[in-house]
């Protein structure tokens, strides 16, 4: 069953809770003694183990203190904070319309030197022609009961937000299965448009392409989830039901992990031009 996004947030408090209940049986310490440690009534650390009251920045950096794991208490942080904003769900980020939500993640865009995406789906945003963002966008909104009357402006705003890959002061590493190529997800025209795009889109400066080929033998890594890399601070997931963004920094370095063993099967320049073509001819 799909998990709600309240469900995943609460799920993401009480692993919050957690860590810090394990720091203090870790330290061998009574919840009375920690609370006297920390210079707080004992109900309070009985409120946060039990994921009941959320710990603020500087509970968390006292608990740490107080427990010797000091050095746990930035991740801890991060973690807490990103517990009460992780899950926002798609319909509530389009309630503002598909092209209010493009030019808001333009300015995501415009604060990141370096983008890392891997898509096991779709043609990344940052390589999407007019025409395959129309009917990514228009299908989006299909399914989801959402009016898709501005879909043709929310592509054009798509489309704009992507010209960063053209800032010299940029890196654009991106990385697609080949599957990507083959699903159409648009007209015939609309497609051969795109596929054609992405055959001179590795030769702008800023951008690497790499394309993993279907019959990659020995893969160290499976097709995973789709995700975009801001900087090596922020991971964009792309769920069905929902969009998480993770900054805790140990799942960050988890993603780029990730990223860099898919990038290391990835084929580049003429190898990825030639998977390509064969979709282009695959198009009839």
């Amino acid at each position: 069953m799909p998990v709600s996004p309240s469900s995943s947030a609460q799920a993401a408090r009480e692993a919050v809770a957690g860590r810090l209940r394990d720091l203090r049986k870790e330290a061998g310490l009574t919840i009375v003694e920690l609370a006297n440690r920390c210079g707080w009534h004992h109900s309070k650390t009985s409120r946060i183990e039990n994921a009941i009251t959320g710990p603020t920045a500087n509970d968390i950096s006292q608990w740490c203190a107080a427990t010797g794991a000091t050095s746990q208490a930035r991740d801890i942080i991060v973690q807490s904070v990103h517990a009460e904003s992780m899950y926002r769900e798609w319909r509530h980020q389009l309630r503002r319309g598909p092209t209010e939500l493009q030019k808001g993640t333009g300015k995501l865009f415009r604060a990141t030197s370096h983008f890392r995406v891997y898509s096991s789906t779709l043609v990344p945003g940052l390589l999407q022609t007019e025409g395959y963002a129309t009917s990514v966008l228009g299908a989006t909104a299909r399914f989801r009961d959402l009016p898709d009357d501005d879909g043709t402006e929310a592509a054009r705003a798509r489309v704009d937000r992507s010209r960063v890959i053209h800032d010299s002061g940029r890196r654009f590493a991106l990385l697609i299965e080949e599957s990507v190529l083959h699903c159409r997800i648009a007209d015939v025209d609309a497609m051969a448009a795109q596929l054609g795009y992405l055959v001179t889109a590795g030769a702008i400066p800023t951008v690497s392409l790499g394309i993993i080929p279907a019959d990659t033998r020995s893969r160290s890594q499976w097709p995973r989830e789709t995700f975009h890399m801001y900087d090596d601070k922020l991971v964009s997931v792309e769920l069905v039901s929902a969009r998480v963004r993770i900054n805790q920094p140990s799942e960050v370095d988890l993603y780029l992990k990730v990223f860099e063993e898919l990038r290391g099967m990835a084929v580049y320049g003429a190898e990825a031009r030639a998977l390509i073509l064969k979709a282009i001819v695959a198009l009839g």
